[in-house]
C-alpha cells in the first residue's frame, strides 16, 4: 500500500517536472503593447511636437493664476484639454493604433472689442492641410473654472467656452486697466485727438493696435510687417494735419513743373471730364518733363497724351 502511494507521487512529480521543462521551451514575443497613441504609460503631452513657444502672459493679471494649470472636457471618444495661456490639445480615447492626439493650438494673442478682451487665440497648432489649426477660447461667467464646450466652427478652427468666476466682475476683462501708464496716456491722447476731429477713426484704430502689440496683448504678423513695408502711398492719411502738409507738397511740385513746361513752351490745356486729383495731374506733368528732357515735344499734345489735362488742383 505504502508503495504504491511512492508510485503515485513519483508519477506525479514526473509530469510537473514535463510541464515545467515544456514551458521552458516556450517562444517568448518580447513586442511591447503600446495601445497606439494613447499609452498609458507614455504621457501624452510627451509625444506633441509645438510648432513654436507660447507667448508670453498678458492681459489682466487675475487671470495670471490659471497659468500653469489644465482643464479637460471629454466629448464622445474625445479628451479636450485647454491649458491657460499655453496650448490646447485633443486626444482620442479609444485603443486604435492610430489614434489622434495633437495640438488645436498654442498661445497667441489676444483677441480685443471695444476696449473689452473677447477672447485667447491658440494659434499654430498641428498641420491641417495647408494651414494649421487655432482655436479661440471664449471666457464667461461661471461657478468653478471649467471647461464647458466645444465645437468646430469651420475646418481646422476650433472654438472653446471655459467657465471661471475671475470673469464675472464687470470690469474683469477690461484692457485699459492692464496697461502701463506710458500706454494709457498714449491712449488718452488718442481720444483727444479723435473727440477734436485731428486724426481719423482708421488713425485712431492704427494707434490702438500699436499700444495694444506694445503691451505684448497682439502680435505683429510677419506677414502684416512685410505688408506694411510694401504698402503703396496712397492718398488716406491719418490725420488732417498730414493730408494737408502731404498736398501743400504736391502743389508745389506741380507748380514747378507747370514753370519747367512754360520754359519749353509748351502748353496744355484743361478738360473737366480728366482726373484732377493731385497724383493724377503730378504723374501727368513728370511725364512731360521727362519728355522735354528727351528732347521731344509737340504743340498740340504731349507725347503719350491721349487727351487733354486739366491743370485745376
Amino acid at each position: 500500500m505504502a508503495a504504491a502511494r511512492r508510485l503515485l507521487l513519483l508519477a506525479a512529480l514526473g509530469a510537473a517536472l514535463g510541464l515545467f521543462a515544456s514551458a521552458g521551451k516556450m517562444k517568448i514575443v518580447e513586442e511591447p503593447n503600446t495601445f497606439g497613441l494613447n499609452n498609458p504609460f507614455l504621457l501624452q503631452t510627451n509625444r506633441l511636437q509645438p510648432k513654436m513657444s507660447p507667448s508670453a502672459i498678458s492681459g489682466p493679471a487675475h487671470l495670471f493664476r490659471l497659468a500653469g494649470k489644465c482643464f479637460s472636457f471629454v466629448e464622445s471618444t474625445y479628451k479636450y484639454e485647454f491649458c491657460p495661456f499655453h496650448n490646447v490639445t485633443q486626444h482620442e480615447q479609444t485603443f486604435r493604433w492610430n489614434a489622434y492626439s495633437g495640438i488645436l493650438g498654442i498661445w497667441h494673442e489676444w483677441e480685443i472689442d471695444n476696449n473689452t478682451f473677447v477672447g485667447m487665440w491658440m494659434r499654430e497648432g498641428d498641420s491641417c492641410e495647408t494651414k494649421s489649426r487655432q482655436t479661440k477660447v471664449h471666457l464667461v461667467c461661471g461657478k468653478s473654472n471649467k471647461l464647458a464646450y466645444v465645437s468646430e466652427p469651420s475646418t481646422c478652427v476650433y472654438s472653446l467656452t471655459f467657465e471661471t468666476p475671475l470673469v464675472c466682475h464687470p470690469h474683469s476683462l477690461l484692457v485699459y486697466p492692464t496697461l502701463p501708464e506710458a500706454l494709457q496716456r498714449k491712449w488718452d491722447e488718442a481720444e483727444q485727438l479723435l473727440y477734436d476731429e485731428l486724426i481719423t477713426d482708421q488713425g485712431y484704430k492704427k494707434i490702438l493696435k500699436e499700444i495694444f502689440e506694445e503691451a505684448g496683448l497682439l502680435k505683429a504678423t510677419e506677414e502684416k510687417e512685410v505688408e506694411k513695408q510694401n504698402k503703396k502711398i496712397n492718398l488716406e492719411f491719418e490725420t488732417v494735419e498730414k493730408c494737408s502738409k502731404e498736398y501743400k507738397q504736391l502743389s508745389k511740385e506741380i507748380k514747378k513743373l507747370k514753370d519747367l513746361l512754360s520754359q519749353h513752351g509748351i502748353a496744355y490745356k484743361g478738360n473737366s471730364a480728366e482726373n484732377t486729383s493731385v497724383e493724377h495731374v503730378s504723374h501727368k506733368l513728370a511725364t512731360a518733363v521727362t519728355t522735354v528732357l528727351n528732347g521731344s515735344k509737340d504743340d498740340e499734345h504731349l507725347h503719350g497724351d491721349t487727351g487733354i489735362w486739366n491743370d485745376t488742383v
